[in-house]
Parts: C-alpha cells; sequence; structure tokens
C-alpha cells in the first residue's frame, strides 16, 4: 500500500534527523572540553551526512544517517599560562565547536524532524479515514 511507503520513508527520515541530533549533542556538549594533557589537542567537532538508499521491500529510495565526519577546522587558541592544558608558550587549545552553528543545526534538524512527523500523522489521518469509508 502507498501510504504504507510514505510512513516507512518519513520513519526513515526520523531516524536519520535523530543520529543527527545526537552528533549536534555530542559537538555542543564538548564544546568547552580542553585537552587532557598539557600541549594535547582537544575534541575535534563531528558532522552528520546523509545517503539515499534504495529499500528493495519498499521499492522507494530512503535516507539513512551517513558516515560522521571530522571538522577540520582549526581549534580555537586562547593564552592561559596557568591552564593544566597550556602548551609551554601558555596558549590552550580549545574545540572548533561554534555553540551557536550547533544550535542553528539542531533547529535545522528540528524541523526536519516535525515535517516528518507531519507526514506521518497526515498519512496515518488518511488511512483512518479510508478504513472509516470502508465501514459504511
Amino acid at each position: 500500500m502507498d501510504l504504507m511507503k510514505s510512513i516507512a520513508i518519513a520513519a526513515s527520515g526520523l531516524h536519520a534527523q535523530s543520529g543527527r541530533m545526537q552528533v549536534i549533542s555530542e559537538n555542543i556538549a564538548n564544546a568547552d572540553s580542553t585537552p587532557t594533557q598539557a600541549g594535547g589537542d582537544p575534541y575535534r567537532r563531528q558532522i552528520a551526512t546523509f545517503k539515499s538508499e534504495m529499500d528493495n521491500a519498499l521499492g522507494a529510495r530512503v535516507v539513512k544517517l551517513g558516515p560522521v565526519r571530522t571538522d577540520t577546522t582549526d581549534f580555537q587558541v586562547k593564552n592561559q599560562p596557568g591552564h593544566p592544558a597550556a602548551d609551554v608558550s601558555g596558549n590552550v587549545k580549545y574545540p572548533n565547536v561554534n555553540p551557536l552553528i550547533e544550535m542553528t543545526d539542531m533547529r535545522d534538524a528540528e524541523r526536519s524532524y516535525s515535517a516528518g512527523l507531519n507526514v506521518i500523522n497526515a498519512t496515518r489521518a488518511m488511512i483512518q479515514r479510508t478504513l472509516d469509508i470502508l465501514k459504511s
């Protein structure tokens, strides 16, 4: 039934966006972490990607969470000579995580997730109306 395909396709989007939100949450949680040793590298921002796959059972293309990539932009460096993670010059590396960008990405993921839920709810309502018509 085509309506069930719609639900399955939307559910794949929900699953992918949920994975994206998990990656973003990890970035936000580590935004202020510092290296465990002096002069070491801190947490490096992760970026969720998506891929489209053919689901042969459905006969439709669905979205999946692709590989999580590492953001290679430079770390933030602050001069803090007394910090335990400071190098010999007194500089401490902080993650390349910008909380503003992460919150924007989270908002985008939230909207995509909500859109998928709306598709599922609309499809369920259409199925229910079809069943009601068939009962009468």
